[in-house]
């Protein structure tokens, strides 16, 4: 039986354990990537594991979502992280260089490498062709010091392409008929690996659209063969000799396939408030007046994505209702369209162009009004993630944004006129004037530390007895950003959990912080995919400082779960699932021979004191899992047991 492409990538770097759907195998670490918002905590604790030199073969830190500069806090932040860099050998993106994402695709993605970054759309690469994963930033952490990363062997979905696009339909369509298809819980436990004839019609940079999105799929990655268009791309953004010819072998095994014909695909969008709340724009009977449209993130801020939209809008007017916002990906990106003449064709028609950040997609600026409808090219449209409470945000693509802009609404794009056609430069230019890369003498290097910049919370021993009250229960699909909401107001304090945790649970409860002060901690109880979204590793770190023992849940998205056993807190579910209505909040419980169950791999009882009921309990976790619980979390393991492969 052949093999598929992502068993391929995992044998060659494989380090330990058997390469088996399930296990838990450790792989090497070819690169790393962080962002500002993640990164004060990666480099934090770096300095605590007090290495001397990275272990992988290129890590990079970039500067991205935490821009405004409307105080201290963020340009000490960004002291940090160059000052950090310097000193460990990691490459520094400046602020205004661009998006880590796409920043990542352009100059350092390698074929048939292991990436891993403190951000969970780090798949984009997979567009490439490179098992790019998304983790928490302790992981990161321990990437760099020690050159591996550790998880359980994905099954692995095959998706077959056939057939061709239809005009005016693009990759963004094709990722939200995807998400249609299968739900934000429908790649979890999944690699999607692409194939078929259909990937011919997609460029790298829409294959990276589609393995971006398929984080909101809640799958571990997503990848596309290495292949002549991944080499051209490569060959014009001057790497050709990155490029590396990959394939699935003809007789691959998989767990699971679905074939999807592009011909069916036609304009979508996702409504509000989540990612596959999919439908066709042609299905939308009454017309949906816009308000705002934004035009970028890791998503769709590529070349060839703006220059679809400089050609619609070249010659024509923004309607007057619409405030029309860019943000190009790249600094050579939107070098090169200053040059050609688009950025003056946006400018024209009267949009405005912002700096090469992720910005408004993660809250930082650019919120929208009062119940406004904003349409926008990213990647996820949780309620209340714009920095507008009830707003409603649709995603899209940006053909579609860039008609609607002009229309004042939601435009089906095919009903106007000739789809776009972009001729790709030779060349792409290359600048490399805002990386800074380490120098070669770091001996005695300091790192600089502001007064914003606190410790992170340290977990003590798993003890053998839980108990407290219940503090929280959530509904279904609560996400990172209802954990610890991101915002312009709050991102400045990614490196301050203390005053963070008072804005835990935000967008769902106004006093959290109180109940878990007065409580002495507690517990939270979820329901299905409890934690699905960003990897902010703060959305463990908070509930870890305000003293949370267990998260009780119907079941968790990967990287959350990952977080939260790597902070030590325990990530337990509901044998019957029906048992998540028999526990209300502030509820006395208790878990008793907690240790005892964990290591012999046994159900936990779960007594509640207040309804005097006994509830059965599940760990799903590898050995290792359970020795990092024990020792209080990751940092604690890997620290006092010194573990390296």
């Amino acid at each position: 039986m052949g093999k598929n492409l992502t068993y391929k990538i995992l044998e060659k770097n494989l380090l330990s354990g058997n390469l088996k759907t399930g296990n838990e195998i450790a792989v090497k670490v070819n690169q790393t990537l962080t962002q500002d918002s993640t990164g004060t905590m990666v480099y934090l604790q770096l300095e605590s594991m007090k290495i001397k030199n990275i272990k992988t073969d290129l890590s990079v830190a970039y500067i991205d979502h935490n821009t405004l500069q409307t105080g201290f806090e963020n340009a000490d932040d960004h002291e940090f992280i160059k000052t950090a860099a310097a000193k460990y050998g990691i490459i520094f993106s400046k602020p205004g260089n661009g998006i880590c994402h796409q920043l990542h695709l352009e100059r350092f993605g390698k074929p048939g490498s292991i990436l891993i970054g403190s951000d969970s759309h780090t798949p984009t690469c997979g567009g490439l062709g490179m098992l790019s994963i998304g983790c928490g930033g302790l992981d990161v952490a321990v990437g760099i010091a020690k050159g591996y990363y550790y998880l359980k062997v994905p099954k692995v979905l095959n998706i077959e392409l056939k057939g061709k696009l239809n005009p005016w339909v693009s990759a963004k369509d094709v990722i939200l008929y995807i998400l249609k298809k299968l739900t934000v819980k429908g790649g979890v436990g999944y690699v999607i690996e692409y194939s078929g004839d259909g990937i011919k019609e997609l460029s790298v940079t829409d294959r990276a659209t589609i393995a971006n999105m398929g984080a909101e799929l809640g799958a571990t990655t997503s990848i596309f063969p290495s292949d002549e268009i991944t080499k051209d791309f490569l060959k014009r953004q001057n790497r050709e000799k990155d490029f590396v010819p990959l394939y699935a072998d003809d007789d691959a095994v998989y767990d699971k396939k679905i074939i999807i014909n592009l011909n069916d695909i036609q304009p979508m969008t996702a409504m509000p408030h989540s990612p596959d709340n999919v439908i066709k724009i042609s299905d939308i009977k009454d017309k949906i007046k816009v308000d705002q449209v934004a035009i970028g993130s890791c998503t769709n801020s590529s070349y060839t994505d703006l220059m679809k939209v400089a050609k619609i809008l070249k010659g024509r007017k923004i309607h007057k209702d619409v405030s029309l916002i860019i943000s190009p990906g790249s600094s050579n990106i939107l070098k090169m369209m200053s040059d050609n003449g688009a950025l003056g064709d946006l400018i024209a028609a009267g949009a405005r162009i912002l700096e090469v950040t992720c910005g408004p997609c993660i809250g930082m600026g650019q919120a929208p009004k009062t119940n406004g409808i904003s349409l926008r090219t990213f990647n996820r449209n949780f309620k209340g993630r714009c920095g507008t409470k009830n707003a409603d945000v649709y995603l899209v693509s940006p053909e579609t944004a860039a008609v609607s802009a002009i229309t004042g609404y939601l435009t089906n794009p095919s009903t106007f006129r000739k789809a776009p056609i972009v001729e790709i430069p030779d060349k792409f230019e290359v600048y490399d004037n805002y990386f800074i890369y380490p120098p070669k003498n770091r001996n005695n290097l300091e790192v600089v530390m502001g007064p914003n910049i606190k410790p992170f919370p340290i977990n003590k021993p798993l003890p053998s007895k839980l108990e407290g009250k219940i503090l929280l229960k959530t509904s279904d699909n609560i996400t990172t950003d209802d954990i610890m909401p991101s915002n312009a107001k709050l991102l400045p304090y990614r490196s301050n959990i203390p005053e963070l945790s008072k804005y835990c649970f935000g967008t769902l409860i106004d006093d959290f912080y109180i109940r878990a002060k007065k409580n002495n901690g507690g517990f939270i109880i979820g329901g299905e995919n409890y934690g699905q979204g960003s990897s902010r590793e703060h959305a463990a770190l908070v509930p870890l400082y305000l003293g949370i023992k267990a998260v009780i849940a119907k079941s968790f998205a990967r990287i959350h779960k990952s977080n939260l056993i790597n902070s030590g807190i325990l990530p337990l579910i509901f044998k019957n699932k029906n048992d998540y209505n028999l526990l209300k909040e502030f509820d006395e419980i208790k878990i008793n021979n907690l240790i005892e169950s964990l290591d012999n791999k046994s159900e936990i009882t779960l007594i509640n004191k207040t309804k005097n009921v006994s509830i059965q309990l599940i760990f799903e976790g590898s050995h290792r899992d359970i020795e990092i619980l024990k020792h209080g979390g990751y940092l604690n393991y890997a620290n006092l047991t010194n573990i390296d492969i």
